[in-house]
C-alpha cells in the first residue's frame, strides 16, 4: 500500500528544497577552496625546484629512451621490435614535453629565456621523433630495417646531445647566475650530472 502523504506538493517542494540549500552551500564553499588551492601550486616555488623539475622529467626520459635503445643494439631486430622502441620513444617525449610545458618558467630575470629554451627542445625532440617514426613506418625487408635501425640509433644520439646542450645553456643565460646555482643545488639534477 502506498505512503499516504501530507500537506500539498508545494509544501513537500519547499521542505525538500530547504533540505538541499545546506548541502548547495557546502558544496559551492568546497569547490571554491579546491580552487584557490589549485592556483597557489601552478608554479614552481622556487628556481631550484623549476631547475629540479626540469632535471627530473629529463632523467626519466633518458631512462625510458635507454630502455627503448638497448633491444636495437642486440643486431637480432624485427620490425616489431623497432616499432615498439620507436613507439615507446614517442611516448616518454611526449611525456617530457608535457612536464616541461607544466613547469612554466622560473622566476629569475632571464625566466622567459628560459622558458624559449625548453620550448625549442621540445619542438626539436618532436621532430626527431617525426624522423624515427617516419623511418620504420617506410622499413621493409632486412636492407630496410637495418637502414631504419641505424637511423633510430643516431636520431636517439642527437635527442641526448639536445637534451645536454639545452641543460647547459639553461645554465649559462643568467647574468646573476641564478639559474647556474640552481641547477648546481638540485638534488636530480646532481644525479643526472653523476649519471651521464
Amino acid at each position: 500500500m502506498p505512503e499516504k502523504r501530507t500537506g500539498s506538493p508545494a509544501t513537500r517542494i519547499g521542505v525538500a528544497m530547504r533540505r538541499l540549500v545546506p548541502i548547495a552551500v557546502l558544496l559551492v564553499i568546497a569547490v571554491l577552496a579546491a580552487g584557490c588551492g589549485s592556483k597557489k601550486s601552478a608554479a614552481p616555488a622556487t628556481t631550484t625546484d623549476w631547475a629540479n623539475g626540469v632535471c627530473t622529467a629529463v632523467s626519466t626520459w633518458e631512462t625510458s629512451v635507454k630502455a627503448a635503445a638497448d633491444p636495437l643494439k642486440s643486431g637480432n631486430i624485427s620490425k616489431d621490435s623497432l616499432q615498439s622502441a620507436a613507439d615507446a620513444v614517442k611516448s616518454a617525449t611526449e611525456t617530457l614535453r608535457s612536464d616541461l610545458k607544466d613547469l612554466g618558467k622560473p622566476n629569475t630575470q632571464a625566466g622567459q629565456q628560459a622558458k624559449d629554451a625548453v620550448d625549442t627542445l621540445s619542438s626539436d625532440l618532436n621532430a626527431d621523433v617525426d624522423t624515427i617514426k617516419s623511418a620504420v613506418d617506410g622499413a621493409s625487408g632486412i636492407s630496410g630495417i637495418a637502414s631504419a635501425v641505424t637511423t633510430a640509433t643516431t636520431t636517439f644520439a642527437t635527442m641526448k646531445t639536445q637534451v645536454s646542450s639545452t641543460i647547459t645553456s639553461l645554465q649559462q643565460l643568467d647574468a646573476k647566475g641564478e639559474l647556474k646555482t640552481a641547477f648546481q643545488q638540485a638534488a636530480s639534477c646532481q644525479q643526472l650530472s653523476s649519471g651521464g
